[in-house]
């Protein structure tokens, strides 16, 4: 491999020649070999340091045009276009377990992004400190990528693979709506219910989970840029703040605003919390509705087999014809591992001292890792499960027929407690409700008839 030198202020290092990061970065790579090619940055982050350099450069051009100019502002507008495309990916090599500020991948930005223009500009035109990171700091463009990267992420990725989950639900929904089944509650036969209420359910609760991510959208569309190092703001002009807010506004199309407090905004990652919350709850919903799926096409001779689902893959090495449930599974274990991503969201926002929190990255990791599985996840269940859910109408009917709570509907006729002797009896002897009910004397045949009809029951 062929090198270059780089100097920064702590020395000379040796960078791979083929690569735009300088010694900063390259002291990075070296120093934190802990996850190396595993668990880099996310690139959800790297993409978000692409969006806030190139508004804080048009920020800087805008009010101090004699130290951002027209010159400057095109090259680093041209790189950070690259850096958001993902063309610059291969650059980005820092792992996340570094500082706990994210400085060391900030200046890995600053280093790629002043490289790569000079290379566009085919001259010596920006310095990483001087032009790309003008008015800002680590502690204020960390949090800010953040917060670009969780609601991008939440409005591109989760959001559409709920609506796409949602109208398939609707769809079954319309298309299940004459079917009766029995209900279950604590596993046990229950009272009927349509199979299109129980999928309502399960639309339902997505609905929910979509409007409570949307509530947690505004407060990550407030920025932390603006107020460098501390919060005071030191070192960027006035009005920098609000300026590239807005810049990234037009960027992304969406509506960031200034964070109104920039001490909060440095040192609290709040926001964070609450929208992993909204997202721990969505994935709690899915592994309930994966989990139901699974039981109702359990068997196929031996379980409920009041659903069939697509067969994907053989489900067994050794047991010939064996299908399982795959996707459900795969559902399931990525609503686990967002969980347990929820306790170190929390963690690693409760600490960090004074002015500054100190386990950004972490949280970053684990945050864009639970939107991007999760939403990941939810497309695949849609697309190779759910769309091909089909109702085994015939099953249902006789699961029903059997169900002994049934004899609730006869509650107004005979009273609960002769209701309930008409269920113990007609499981005993393992004869019908009806056969039980006139052999007790509660009803004769022929009111039984008039009474009992369990369609009317949903």
């Amino acid at each position: 491999m062929e090198y270059r030198i780089e100097r920064d202020s702590m020395g000379e290092m040796q960078v791979p020649a083929d690569k735009y990061w300088a010694a900063q970065t390259e002291r990075s790579h070296e120093n934190f070999l802990i996850g190396v090619g595993i668990e880099t940055m996310p690139v959800e982050i790297t993409h978000a340091f692409g969006i806030l350099k190139k508004a804080a450069a048009i920020a800087n051009h805008a009010l101090v045009p004699e130290r951002m100019t027209a010159e400057k502002l095109d090259a680093i507008s041209r790189a950070c276009d690259e850096v958001r495309a993902g063309k610059l990916n291969d650059n980005f090599p820092l792992v996340v377990w570094q500082t706990g500020s994210g400085t060391q991948s900030n200046m890995n930005a600053n280093e790629v992004i002043a490289n790569r223009g000079n290379e566009l500009a085919g001259k010596k035109l920006l310095h990483p400190n001087d032009d790309v990171n003008m008015s800002q700091s680590s502690n204020d463009t960390f949090p800010t990528a953040m917060h670009i990267a969780a609601a991008l992420s939440i409005e591109d990725k989760l959001l559409p693979a709920i609506d796409r989950l949602v109208a398939t639900f609707r769809r079954l929904e319309t298309e299940n709506d004459d079917v009766v089944k029995s209900g279950r509650t604590h596993l046990q036969d229950a009272t009927p219910i349509k199979f299109s209420q129980e999928i309502s359910g399960w639309r339902s609760s997505l609905e929910k989970d979509r409007k409570l991510l949307l509530l947690a959208l505004p407060e990550l569309k407030e920025l932390a840029l603006g107020g460098t190092a501390v919060g005071t703001g030191l070192n960027a002009p006035k009005g920098f703040a609000v300026a590239v807010a807005r810049a990234v506004s037009e960027i992304t199309g969406r509506d960031f605003v200034t964070a109104e407090n920039k001490f909060h905004a440095l040192t609290s990652r709040d926001e964070l919390v609450f929208a992993h919350g909204a997202v721990k709850a969505l994935a709690a919903d899915m592994l309930k509705i994966a989990n139901d799926v699974r039981w109702l096409a359990s068997g196929p001779r031996d379980g409920l087999e009041e659903i069939t689902i697509p067969a994907n893959e053989p489900g067994s090495s050794i047991m010939p014809g064996k299908v399982n449930p795959t996707q459900c599974e795969a559902v399931t274990m990525v609503a686990v591992q967002v969980i347990g991503n929820d306790v170190a969201v929390g963690l690693a926002a409760s600490q960090g001292n004074f002015e500054l929190n100190v386990y950004m990255p972490v949280l970053a990791y684990n945050f864009l890792q639970s939107v991007r599985l999760l939403s990941e996840a939810m497309v695949s269940f849609n697309d190779r499960c759910a769309a091909g859910i089909k109702a085994n109408r015939e099953r249902m009917a006789d699961n029903l027929n059997r169900s002994l709570m049934l004899v609730t509907a006869l509650n107004p006729y005979i009273g609960y407690d002769n209701a309930a002797k008409t269920a113990k009896l007609a499981y005993q002897e393992n004869i019908s409700l009806k056969d039980a009910c006139v052999k007790l004397g509660f009803l004769t045949a022929e009111r039984f008839d008039e009474v009992f009809h369990p369609e009317e029951m949903v």
